[in-house]
């Protein structure tokens, strides 16, 4: 009697894909290079990203031999993924490696040649601005990691199996790859790059409501979580082809300075549908913003920009004399301010919505001088400050988020200050803020005009944040307490007033000492 088959149970393109992807991420802790998700991720992407490319390629190939065009490859034989990485190709080991890393090295037909990354990382177009300077953008900040070729074989053999070509998977693809970002982020703790939360980054979008035919800047776009909500906020509003057009090519524009993320935000956009992502390589502060003119100003700028760090001497000279700190977030506030767009010739004014530290509202001297600038030139309407532990655990500095546009001066500044959940003290890693947090703020947000003030919302007029001395601003003041919070204040236990005095103390300290270092340098 023949033995009955054993049947296999049929997989979703869900359950599919995470156990692909699972499987290569197993085989790659086998390999001694590679140091935790740190390193795996990153190692995984660049392999999807060129597994992609070459899915893209041959859609294109094909179209242009129905229509009967020349097809112009971005990557030529034998430096595309069919050739040395699919399952056609039987390089493995030592020659796939030594084919990977090696400046020059056997290539898989057996001539001598370029290896692949130097292959990748010297491609250039005839304009010096096409897919092919990306590209070498993306892998100038690459390299292998893996020790053992027959282990790398193995990856590849499971990432064949992954078809970009199949908009049902890179639709399954684009959420899978989402939390393994949230893993590596997760894994690099404070260390790692900021990151903000996808409730933070939703709310703010919202509010920001984007528009067809804006153009949308993140200066500081890291892993691309507000141009990834930005383009699903747009996507369901195209109703005809030249919409789609002009939301995939002249819509969305990031920048950023580090390799890792510059990489992982390409793959983050073209697995969320941005086939043409315009996104610049490098540091957005090394432009002279006294330079910046009309054309490279935009309608919104919805970004979290880094904040702590200290920028180099070169960087400080692109900005006025009276302007000048090493502090990246007052340098950054002046970049943006520079960059939204002016109502000229009718045209709407344009508008912002940042992320910035606690400590950038009450600081003074070099500080208090920029945000004269905001609330002179800019309406300042809407201060949102988010409770402790909405960044847990990249940083535990309180934040706040800046709403503004160019409509005209401040008059006067609205706060609200978003409550904890009741019975709770902070959000954590495990207790997250969601973004139904945000459901009384966003139903207040809008009309302007009818707002009203209450426990969570107060206002403020100018003339209270600004303060002069013989002509000449010595204090700016944004850090508005809520008027309602004394009685919440006197409920609370000594020993939870005595750390936040704590911190406070020490959040003061180093501002007074970045002061101090800008008024000697």
């Amino acid at each position: 009697m023949t033995p009955a088959k054993k049947i296999q149970p049929v997989l979703s393109t869900s359950q599919r894909l995470a156990t692909t992807l699972k499987s290569a991420r197993d085989i790659m802790r086998k390999d001694k290079g590679l140091n935790g998700d740190l390193d795996r991720l990153p190692m995984l992407t660049w392999l999807m990203f060129l597994k992609f490319l070459d899915d893209s390629e041959r859609i294109a190939e094909e179209e242009a031999e129905l229509a009967g065009k020349k097809f112009n490859p971005l990557i030529e034989s034998p430096y595309r993924w069919r050739d040395w990485a699919g399952s056609a190709s039987s390089i493995t080991g030592p020659e796939l490696l030594s084919f990977i890393n090696q400046d020059e090295a056997v290539l898989p037909g057996g001539e001598r040649g370029r290896g692949l990354l130097a292959y990748l990382r010297e491609l250039q177009s005839d304009s010096g601005e096409g897919r092919q300077e990306v590209v070498a953008n993306v892998f100038r900040g690459v390299s292998n990691r893996m020790e053992s070729g027959y282990l790398l074989r193995d990856v590849l053999v499971k990432l064949d199996d992954v078809h970009f070509d199949s908009s049902d998977e890179i639709h399954t693809l684009s959420h899978i790859y989402e939390s393994m970002l949230r893993e590596m982020r997760d894994a690099a703790g404070d260390s790692g790059e900021f990151y903000t939360p996808r409730p933070v980054v939703q709310f703010m979008v919202k509010l920001a409501d984007p528009k067809l035919g804006e153009t949308i800047l993140d200066p500081a776009c890291g892993t691309g979580g507000f141009l990834v909500e930005t383009f699903q906020h747009l996507e369901p509003l195209c109703t005809t082809v030249e919409e789609r057009g002009i939301l995939q090519t002249s819509t969305l524009f990031g920048q950023e300075a580090k390799p890792m993320p510059y990489m992982l935000v390409q793959m983050n956009l073209l697995l969320h549908g941005l086939e043409y992502p315009s996104l610049k390589y490098g540091n957005s502060l090394t432009s002279k913003i006294t330079e910046i003119g009309d054309s490279e100003r935009v309608d919104l700028i919805l970004t979290n920009p880094p904040f702590g760090g200290e920028e180099e001497h070169a960087v400080k000279n692109n900005f006025p004399a009276d302007m000048q700190t090493s502090e990246t977030a007052l340098l950054f506030l002046q970049l943006i301010m520079r960059k939204v767009r002016r109502p000229v010739r009718g045209a709407e004014p344009g508008r912002a919505a940042v992320v910035v530290p606690n400590g950038l509202l009450f600081a003074d001297g070099v500080a208090a001088r920029i945000k004269e600038e905001l609330v002179t030139n800019f309406n300042l309407h809407t201060i949102v400050r988010l409770p402790n532990g909405v960044f847990s655990p990249y940083t535990p500095i309180p934040t706040n988020i800046l709403f503004f546009d160019r409509s005209g001066p401040t008059e006067g500044v609205w706060y609200y200050e978003l409550p904890l959940p009741e019975g709770r003290k902070n959000f954590t890693k495990t207790k997250p803020l969601v973004f139904e947090d945000f459901k009384d703020v966003i139903d207040w947000f809008d009309p302007r005009s009818e707002r009203e003030s209450g426990p969570q919302a107060w206002y403020v007029p100018i003339e209270e944040i600004l303060e002069y001395q013989n002509g000449k601003v010595i204090q700016c003041n944004l850090d508005q307490r809520n008027p309602s919070a004394g009685a919440v204040l006197a409920t609370r236990p000594p020993a939870e007033l005595i750390v936040e005095a704590l911190e406070k103390e020490a959040e003061i300290q180093a501002m007074l000492e970045k002061l101090r270092s800008d008024l000697d340098a």
